[in-house]
């Protein structure tokens, strides 16, 4: 199983939170995390969320989980988070589940999941996650105001876990996305695929997450 990607339900996604984020006047965040949610067709979707952050991001995920009959989730860090989150949230397609601490439970299985950089707990809640079978997205919001020095992807998600690709987008304050794959495999693993006459080397290092073709 893969993550497989619909323009279709992505675009659907992306004008609703177009629309229900207005007001906000951001610089397209939400809009794009909204977008690739649903085009990955998350079924879990979570985000990491505390007192006084923005609420677009999470009015397009809710957006996204209408469109992709998925399940929205929100771990906050107390109970004033949570009133806080409840509250802005009451108009949103799709009410999403709030966790109050660390819910390790939240993130098993996880397709698409968003956290602030600005938060200094983004790397533990990274760490903790657990993909779906099908792989999963990371997003890191407000990347340029990441508190860790000499950041990689590898150093901040569970251990053993196969970075696939990563790429980082000049969007609002920086984001930074990766895509997980499922499963681990050694450092530096080589696999072999067929495309037509010859053969072609998949080279993936586990330590850059750079995947390498080279045909023979």
């Amino acid at each position: 199983m893969k993550l497989i990607w619909s323009p279709e339900t992505a675009s659907k996604a992306y004008l609703d939170t177009v629309k229900s984020c207005e007001k906000f006047r951001e610089s397209g965040v939400a809009e794009l995390l909204s977008a690739m949610a649903a085009g990955w067709n998350a079924k879990l979707i979570v985000e990491a969320w505390s007192h006084g952050d923005p609420i677009a991001t999470s009015l397009g995920l809710a957006m996204a989980a209408r469109h992709t009959c998925g399940r929205h989730v929100c771990i906050v860090p107390d109970e004033r988070s949570r009133m806080d989150y409840l509250k802005a949230m009451r108009n949103a397609p799709v009410l999403p589940e709030v966790v109050v601490g660390e819910a390790e439970e939240a993130t098993t299985g996880v397709d698409f999941l968003v956290v602030d950089c600005s938060r200094r707990e983004f790397a533990r809640v990274l760490r903790r996650a657990k993909v779906s079978p099908r792989g999963a997205v990371f997003a890191c919001k407000n990347a340029w105001q990441r508190n860790v020095s000499g950041f990689r992807w590898h150093g901040v998600v569970e251990r053993g876990t196969r970075v696939v690709r990563s790429v980082f987008l000049p969007v609002g304050k920086g984001l930074d996305i990766a895509h997980i794959g499922y499963g681990g495999g050694t450092v530096g693993s080589i696999s072999t695929i067929r495309k037509g006459p010859g053969r072609w080397i998949k080279h993936i290092d586990h330590r850059s997450g750079e995947e390498h073709l080279f045909r023979e």
